[in-house]
């Protein structure tokens, strides 16, 4: 490709992977718009509490929230599209990647079965500070049931 064909794509490149934020459903969910379509996400690599797991559910939800506010623009980096036909993705607001702050704050868990594509490492590393740190799900007494347990008995 040519210089200037490349020049004259970028822009639309861009594009194609930056989205504004509609709405935030849970800790590990949302939807963006990007150019004139809404589009229904799923945090790739975490985990986050469902919201009928009180209250670690909500304070996931509001992390979530916190770190992108309705109107603000975020770089998307899709992975996958799940069952439910929400693309799956790791998410980055002024070169903060979301997913792992998330996991950083204690606000989700890594979601082991589908690491795939994101950087384990890095992931394992954030989860084993948190946990050692007590903060956000590894502060509860006794543990907290993960999300994909309480999933699995029907919750």
């Amino acid at each position: 490709m040519s210089l200037w064909i490349a020049l004259a794509l970028a822009p639309l490149l861009a594009q194609a992977n930056t989205a504004t934020v509609v709405s935030v459903g849970d800790g590990d969910s949302l939807r963006l718009r990007r150019g004139g379509t809404r589009l229904k996400v799923r945090l790739a690599c975490i985990d986050a509490p469902e919201l009928r797991q009180r209250p670690e559910g909500e304070r996931a939800r509001q992390a979530l929230q916190a770190l992108l506010p309705v109107a603000s623009a975020v770089a998307v980096r899709r992975l996958a599209t799940d069952r439910y036909g929400r693309e799956v993705v790791e998410l980055s607001r002024r070169g903060r990647n979301v997913n792992q702050a998330l996991v950083a704050s204690g606000a989700a868990f890594v979601y082991w079965a589908y690491i795939r594509g994101c950087d384990r490492q890095t992931y394992g590393r954030l989860e084993t500070e948190a946990r050692l740190r007590g903060l956000g799900v590894w502060a509860t007494p006794g543990g907290l049931l993960r999300p994909w347990e309480f999933r699995t008995l029907g919750h």
